[in-house]
């Protein structure tokens, strides 16, 4: 008992102590919500850029193809509008929790690819066109960015699957619920050929 007591026991005996429950606590997982949030919205930030990087290809695209099928004005007409929509429609890291807004971006996305995908058909019309450098210039930017979309948007599904299994399950369930305040994040619904970007072909 007298040994116990004595300074010499105690001081290690408190160190064992401090240092098992800062074990504890690094390995309960409370920075496992907090890190994976930021992981699902910095990847949600790059699904955003590569999306603009495709509306900002789009205009001079019109261009070129106006230039050589102005007859096409329709599908034209379509394009700029559903590339307008896209565009105006924000969805920024901090509402990606909002079921109704994420499904009002993806939709607005989905029918500028769709669009866009019917342009480029109509551009089989015209091989004088296709020949065009500019144009060629641009089908390989085009290409580029639908693999960067493709790439984004795959690594933001994963981010998204392992924040919201993280605060759907034990120990994340209480740090989230507790501290954090945090929901579940939107990810993209899986549409015929949503694991392959789409083919664009000139």
């Amino acid at each position: 008992m007298v040994l116990a007591q004595s300074p010499v026991f105690r001081r290690p005996l408190v160190m064992l102590l401090v240092g098992l429950f800062g074990l504890a606590l690094a390995g309960c997982g409370y920075n496992n919500v907090p890190t994976l949030e930021e992981k699902a919205k910095a990847a949600w930030g790059e699904v955003q850029n590569q999306y603009q990087r495709r509306a900002d290809l789009i205009p001079n695209l019109v261009e070129t193809v106006k230039g050589y099928a102005q007859q096409e004005r329709e599908v034209l007409t379509q394009v700029i509008e559903a590339r307008a929509k896209a565009t105006q429609i924000k969805v920024d890291a901090s509402t990606i929790t909002d079921p109704a807004k994420f499904k009002e971006y993806q939709d607005a996305q989905n029918q500028l690819s769709g669009a866009l995908g019917r342009l480029l058909v109509t551009v089989e019309r015209y091989p004088e066109l296709k020949s065009n450098q500019n144009f060629l210039a641009l089908q390989s930017q085009l290409e580029g960015t639908e693999n960067r979309v493709a790439v984004a948007r795959r690594d933001y599904i994963q981010a998204v699957q392992a924040f919201n299994t993280e605060i759907r399950t034990f120990p994340g369930v209480i740090w989230a619920r507790l501290f954090w305040g945090a929901k579940p994040m939107e990810s993209f619904s899986a549409t015929a050929g949503a694991e392959r970007p789409p083919a664009v072909k000139f």
